[in-house]
């Protein structure tokens, strides 16, 4: 009876293998024109300098750090821009700026397609993190930090020298501060830039406390809402046809699209690469709204004509106010 059992044991076993060899293995997934895809199994996320933006083209440049090698980006439609640990754009980077680029293959297998930056404020923010002050050195405004988790049951890196100058802002319960007010064991924030070569630090904005850094980042919130509002929330054609369109939205037009629901009126034109209109609005209507993940699945019901948006294309999309 035990015989039997391991021997049952053993095919079913063997029967499980060759069902997975037979399972075909998911394709890997690829940047695709008009599609949101994130590839997440094969990707680069390396700190680097801002270099240069091109708004028109929305095309740029970074130096990585450790190595100092120069990279050509291209911006995703979709991409994450989180600036002040919030959705932000292009425009709310500074030149300079040290930053986690994220970068995806083209079909010559060049780290180009770029899915998000993030910046100091949002990678420390995200992941709860802090530089600890190890010592300080006023004479010539360094800060020797480590970088860890609160209870510091989690280091990340030790020994980091953080520089300051005259262009550095020290911010503590909201309001301007001084390095003076800065103490061995303190947990800080910053925004840092490099200097064009090397890992270097330079502090734009050391945040003492939550509250400040908070601060900043309701400031980004608004900033980018009113954005959203002014400029209409960006997102893909799917489909059209004679009296629909069928778009998604992307993450960082939540603003707008979080009010979306059936019967609601809003306007909607096609856009460029720079996401800028390029033709008048059509009013339209809500047929149906379905979160999916990150973005917004919508169609839209109109009587008008539809010849200037085309499928992958761009849209943008304002709610029409009641």
């Amino acid at each position: 009876m035990k015989l039997l059992l391991v021997n049952a044991s053993i095919l079913l076993a063997l029967c499980g293998v060759a069902l997975a060899e037979d399972k075909p293995a998911k394709p890997p997934l690829k940047i695709t024109p008009g599609q949101v895809i994130i590839p997440f199994d094969r990707m680069q996320r390396p700190w680097g300098e801002l270099i240069s933006i091109d708004m028109a083209t929305r095309t740029g440049k970074f130096r990585r750090e450790n190595n100092d090698e120069v990279v050509s980006f291209t911006v995703m439609p979709y991409a994450e821009l989180l600036h002040h640990a919030t959705n932000g754009d292009l425009q709310d980077f500074r030149i300079g700026e040290r930053a986690i680029f994220r970068l995806h293959e083209n079909e010559k297998g060049e780290w180009v397609w770029l899915t998000y930056i993030q910046d100091e404020m949002n990678m420390m923010n995200g992941h709860k993190e802090y530089y600890f002050v190890d010592s300080l050195n006023a004479d010539k405004g360094q800060i020797v930090v480590t970088q860890a988790n609160a209870d510091q049951s989690f280091v990340r890196e030790k020994g980091i020298v953080i520089e300051t100058d005259k262009d550095t802002n020290f911010w503590k319960s909201g309001k301007p501060a001084a390095f003076a007010d800065i103490k061995v064991g303190d947990k800080l924030r910053t925004k840092t830039h490099g200097v064009g070569k090397g890992k270097v630090r330079i502090a734009w904005e050391v945040f003492l406390d939550e509250e400040s850094l908070l601060k900043f980042q309701a400031e980004q919130k608004e900033v980018h809402a009113a954005r959203i509002r002014e400029q209409g929330a960006p997102g893909y054609i799917d489909e059209v046809s004679d009296s629909q369109l069928a778009l998604t939205m992307f993450h960082d037009g939540e603003e707008q699209t979080k009010q979306l629901k059936t019967g609601k009126a809003v306007r909607v034109a096609p856009a460029g690469v720079d996401r800028k209109p390029t033709a008048e609005a059509v009013t339209a209507t809500v047929s149906s709204v379905k979160t999916m993940g990150r973005q917004t699945k919508v169609v839209l019901t109109t009587s008008a004509k539809l010849p200037q948006f085309q499928p992958t294309g761009l849209a943008r999309l304002w709610i029409v106010r009641e």
